[in-house]
């Protein structure tokens, strides 16, 4: 049954005082066994070196754009992962000031634990923007003290070769690039000359603007040609209405003036509209002439007249010279158009060999843009290689520079034997109470009435206290006087061991 809280404390101290000797002894094992815990536990001493990471110096703003200075995006990590190298582990592993003369006859299993040894004690803490630290902890200040500083010279040794072979590595590469894509182009460029030499029908859009051009002309010649044959059967129609000689017996001088101009007049419509300005002064002058005749009707009963003989018509010969003209044109125009469907014949053979080396010319034409681009670009990434490392060789760009060296250590790193002993007496004070709380929670047996109460669920009517006597009564003062005593004992020998401890006098 499960203890109530609120009876824990009075049951606790019941079971201390039943089990005096046991709850002694309990406090003298915690106590001791921190104490030798204390003593065994390996203190390490730690020493560090603090690299300040320099990339704010005058030339990067002077060279933005034109050289790329090398950079480290997660600087803690790659300082980790650089002093995790072999190059840098085995030179310190080897260094006969830091571990000794042996080494130099050390077996490779040794030398193995040794490395591993440095690369598990090693660490890279940061400490703001601009500013990490490379520390190595060790049993010994002196040995912690010379690997850290050692560590430190190391990587930036290292650092500068490998920024330095870097920059030279990426030059050589790009600038083989160069070369490699020079030679690509050469070839693409002579392949395209000789496609271009070999295929003299043009480009797609010029032989498309040459077609539609034909076939404007062509639409217009047979427009034109239309127009003319229209002419034609109307001159045709009239000359059909004429007679190519006329017999004059009497003829009336108005009418025959007013027949004359109306021929003209007929003439003019056939080529030119109404509006035409000679077409309107011919009208004017027929109406004239008409109202003329009209009034010497009125006068005189009859208009003059004048006797004549047969002569050739002329509006007869005007109109078919006419339409002999206007036949004339109509097969120039059947010639001009023949020439044109000619031409347009010749200009879609020429689109059909223009579109099977369509393909060929785009394919050639890519490649040789693409191959442009690439190859421009490129020359720029040299360019910009080529002054990338000469800032490394100089030591410019991105660097790293001992801000801070490695100082001898002063005090051991993590808990120190003055809390393992202070430590080790609160333990064993609160270690009976802490085991007896926990013995008494999974205790089956009934220590309380409410422990019943709530179990059964019906109330306990009346409890019986512990009775004891006189003698049993001075028999527990004399055995709590005697387990304080001890108690005292045990505590005193704690304080005189722990304070031997760390003035000295026990190693």
């Amino acid at each position: 049954m499960t203890l109530p809280f609120s009876q824990l404390p009075a049951e606790m101290v019941r079971e201390i005082k039943a089990h005096k000797w046991l709850a002694l002894m309990v406090f003298a094992a915690v106590s001791f066994a921190v104490l030798i815990a204390g003593f065994l536990w390996p203190y390490k001493y730690e020493s560090q070196v603090v690299i300040f990471v320099d990339d704010r110096n005058i030339i990067r703003p002077l060279m933005e754009g034109s050289a790329v200075t090398t950079r480290v995006s997660d600087r803690t990590s790659a300082a980790r992962e650089l002093l995790w190298s072999r190059n840098i582990v085995e030179p310190v592993a080897t260094d006969p000031e830091i571990f000794g003369e042996d080494v130099s006859g050390m077996s490779p299993e040794a030398l193995e634990n040794r490395i591993a040894a440095i690369r598990a004690n090693l660490f890279v803490r940061p400490r703001g923007d601009s500013y990490f630290s490379i520390g190595y902890s060790s049993e010994s200040p002196i040995q912690a003290f010379q690997v850290a500083q050692r560590l430190g010279q190391l990587f930036i040794a290292e650092n500068n070769a490998r920024k330095r072979s870097e920059s030279r590595n990426a030059y050589e590469f790009i600038d083989k690039q160069v070369k490699s894509y020079e030679q690509q182009l050469a070839q693409v460029e002579e392949r395209l000359k000789q496609f271009l030499s070999e295929n003299v029908d043009g480009t797609e859009g010029e032989a498309n603007q040459r077609m539609a051009n034909l076939r404007s002309q062509i639409e217009r010649a047979e427009l034109e040609r239309q127009e003319l044959e229209s002419r034609a059967a109307s001159l045709e129609r009239e000359l059909t209405g004429l007679a190519p000689v006329i017999q004059q017996q009497a003829v009336d001088q108005y009418q025959q003036r007013i027949n004359g101009l109306q021929e003209k007049l007929d003439n003019l419509r056939l080529r030119y509209h109404d509006t035409y300005p000679d077409i309107v002064i011919l009208r004017e002058q027929i109406a004239e002439l008409e109202r003329r005749r009209a009034e010497a009707l009125a006068a005189g009963g009859t208009a003059p007249t004048t006797r004549g003989d047969a002569e050739t018509n002329p509006v007869f010969q005007e109109v078919r010279s006419a339409l002999a003209e206007t036949r004339a044109d109509i097969r120039t125009k059947d010639t001009r158009i023949r020439a044109l469907n000619a031409l347009l014949s010749e200009q879609m053979l020429r689109m059909e060999r223009i579109q099977e080396n369509k393909t060929e010319y785009a394919e050639l034409t890519r490649d040789m843009e693409v191959n442009k681009q690439i190859y421009d670009d490129l020359l720029k990434r040299r360019e910009r290689a080529r002054v990338s490392m000469h800032l490394d060789v100089e030591g410019q760009g991105l660097n790293y520079r001992i801000s801070e060296n490695a100082q001898y250590p002063r005090g051991v790193k993590g808990p120190k034997f003055s809390t393992f002993a202070f430590a080790g007496l609160f333990l064993g004070a609160i270690a009976p109470f802490g085991l007896i709380a926990g013995l008494l929670q999974i205790d089956p047996r009934v220590r309380a009435r409410k422990q019943l109460e709530e179990t059964i669920g019906l109330p306990v009517l009346a409890e019986l206290p512990q009775v004891e006597t006189p003698y049993e009564q001075r028999r527990e003062r004399r055995l709590t006087t005697l387990v304080v005593v001890c108690a005292l004992l045990v505590c005193g020998a704690y304080v005189a061991i722990a304070a031997a401890s760390m003035m000295g006098v026990i190693g």
